[in-house]
């Protein structure tokens, strides 16, 4: 069990995403998880609507498997493999996030400032959960995909706007990281 809780090396990961890629690229299909939101819309009827989402969702049902996959993956590895909470944090890191205020510092993996029932409950999170998630839903749209889907098929496959979309995943992920955050909280 102890192989499975901890973090695996980069030999073992690695291969195992090439493989997947392999037979992705081999059956004609690509990797990502944000077309999933769109084919979740195209099924609930959003055609109606909508032009964009008059698309036959049959094509992309494999996909539908994946995101299934990833909240049972999910799911059993929140519940039954996480060995303990204590995460062993650089003390600067630590001095900085407990003055930005957050409490259990290095207890736990998610902290209740962003995770708890007070993300969502009070007016503050929930704007920054909806406009958060339009955000990230526009984004990925205008982006032509997601983190996934540029960062492994599309590198993989040598495209150059994946390699653009992802150099701009990380600006973005800095600037929020830097500026943005400190700001909200």
């Amino acid at each position: 069990m102890d192989f499975i809780l901890e973090p695996w090396p980069w030999y073992v990961g690695g291969p195992l995403i090439a493989i997947s890629l392999l037979l992705y690229f081999y059956f004609g299909k690509n990797f990502g998880a944000s077309t999933n939101f769109e084919t979740l819309c195209t099924m609930a009827g959003a055609g109606r609507v909508s032009d964009y989402f008059k698309k036959d969702w049959k094509e992309r049902d494999f996909a539908l498997l994946f995101v299934i996959g990833l909240i049972i993956g999910g799911f059993i590895s929140a519940i039954y493999l996480i060995p303990n909470q204590t995460i062993d944090l650089n003390p600067r890191t630590a001095q900085e996030l407990t003055e930005l205020g957050f409490l259990n510092v290095g207890n736990q993996y998610f902290p209740d400032e962003i995770f708890g029932k007070s993300a969502y409950s009070s007016v503050k999170g929930f704007l920054i959960l909806i406009v958060s998630g339009i955000l990230i839903g526009f984004g990925t749209r205008y982006a032509g995909g997601c983190t996934s889907g540029h960062a492994i098929t599309g590198l993989s496959s040598l495209q150059l706007p994946s390699l653009l979309a992802v150099i701009g995943f990380f600006i973005g992920g800095i600037i929020a990281t830097w500026y943005l955050i400190p700001l909200i909280f």
